[in-house]
């Protein structure tokens, strides 16, 4: 049985967290490779242990655009389509977007009015979009870099164990 532990909190700095946390995610993810069920799983991880997050979840590709998977938080925009807001922009993008300022993101799409900043992870296997990791903040410049690159750990974390 998997239990969060409190190491998380005692992290010095956010290499340290995200090295807990992906430490955390691989016992919590083990042996599951339902797409559904690791996304809940990690989604709500990661929200109860990032401090600052007002919304974290999936959105998952159908063939023809963004549709909600798993999240924390408050209710969030169903559809998104391709180069649409943030989490479309970076799936066609193939790369990760940190937004400091979302009303500054042209085409912004505000599920949720207090959210602030925003960095997205898209999802791909191979050359076949999967979808999108996205957490949203009520703060201003609330993800870095570092952010960035320990959750694009997190999302390989989550991908590498999705079945086929």
């Amino acid at each position: 049985m998997f239990a969060l532990t409190p190491r998380l909190a005692e992290a010095a700095d956010k290499p340290a967290l995200y090295r807990l946390l992906i430490e955390q995610g691989r016992a919590l993810l083990e042996g599951e490779h339902d797409r559904v069920a690791r996304a809940a799983n990690l989604a709500a991880l990661i929200f109860h242990a990032l401090p600052g997050l007002n919304w974290c979840g999936f959105y998952f590709w159908n063939g023809r655009e963004l549709v909600l998977g798993p999240f924390q938080g408050r209710p969030a925009c169903t559809r998104i389509g391709w180069g649409r807001g943030v989490c479309g922009s970076a799936l066609a993008a193939r790369r990760s977007l940190v937004v400091p300022e979302v009303s500054d993101f042209p085409g912004h799409i505000a599920c949720d009015p207090a959210s602030r900043s925003e960095v997205v992870v898209p999802l791909w296997r191979g050359d076949a979009p999967f979808g999108v990791l996205d957490l949203d903040s009520p703060l201003p410049g609330r993800f870095d870099e570092e952010d960035r690159i320990g959750l694009e750990a997190l999302a390989k974390l989550y991908l590498d164990g999705v079945a086929e």
